[in-house]
């Protein structure tokens, strides 16, 4: 099954917004409310939500975004049911065994954004060959953030900066962002949260310091390209200052 298309017959051509986010990030919230809602169990909701990210690969491809960051497990999530767990874990070795030829075939290059150690080693195993197998792709790079926390991100950042012996002096914001999971990627854009939650959830906390953010009740088993065209419209009504007035970004459009 062809992962990722310019062209698919069943889905109609969306207009482009004038501006489209380079990294988008999305926290795939709601795939256990959208399984209870139909009266199936948790589990469908996972599956379901897996397929959609599919369609939204393939939207974001078309609509031009260059990085997606998706939020498929936290460090959190490890308090959830071990029986939760262990189907979340063989959902994304699923995936793998499924996708990887296909994504590697259509140009993305995965990289895991998170703790390797604590996941199965079978699974471990699969994500480092998914990642090293499409190291070299350039059509769309896709974070898995798997075993991932926002705060243990910058703490294990610091300890491999003391580890290294740099100096207090010489610790910077440019420094630490270069010892973050994300280092050589530009921050996200945007983040989008799906379900109607209005929170971070420990995710890219230091990456998304100046990120929009669009919050949707829209669960994500029910995100599709429709949807993910309003998030960036909605990102095309903001103005990114980043600490600027806007007499001053105006001057910099006419200087420009």
């Amino acid at each position: 099954m062809t992962l990722i298309t310019q062209d698919h017959p069943s889905e109609k051509s969306i207009a482009l917004p004038e501006r489209v986010p380079r990294h988008v990030a999305i926290i795939m919230d709601g795939n256990g409310r959208w399984a209870r809602r139909r009266g199936l169990p948790r589990s469908a909701g996972h599956r379901q939500g897996t397929e959609n990210l599919r369609r939204i690969l393939r939207a974001a491809v078309d609509f031009g975004v260059e990085i997606m960051t998706i939020y498929a497990f936290s460090t959190e999530n490890w308090s959830r049911p071990r029986q939760e767990v262990q189907l979340l874990m063989r959902i994304l070795e699923m995936v793998i065994d499924r996708e990887l030829v296909e994504l590697n075939r259509n140009g993305v290059q995965i990289r895991h954004i998170g703790e390797i150690d604590g996941i199965p080693d079978r699974l471990a195993k699969k994500v480092r060959h998914a990642c090293e197998m499409t190291r070299h792709n350039n059509r769309l790079i896709l974070n898995v953030a798997f075993n991932y926390g926002g705060r243990d991100e910058i703490v294990h950042a610091v300890q491999r900066i003391i580890a290294d012996g740099i100096p207090a002096e010489d610790v910077t914001e440019s420094l630490i962002s270069r010892y973050l999971y994300t280092s050589g990627l530009p921050d996200p854009d945007l983040i989008i949260r799906t379900s109607g939650e209005f929170r971070l959830s420990n995710f890219l906390i230091w990456q998304g310091s100046y990120s929009e953010y669009y919050y949707t009740d829209v669960y994500w088993p029910d995100f599709d390209k429709d949807e993910f065209h309003k998030a960036l419209v909605e990102y095309n009504r903001r103005r990114r200052r980043f600490g600027k007035t806007d007499e001053q970004i105006d001057d910099e459009v006419d200087n420009a």
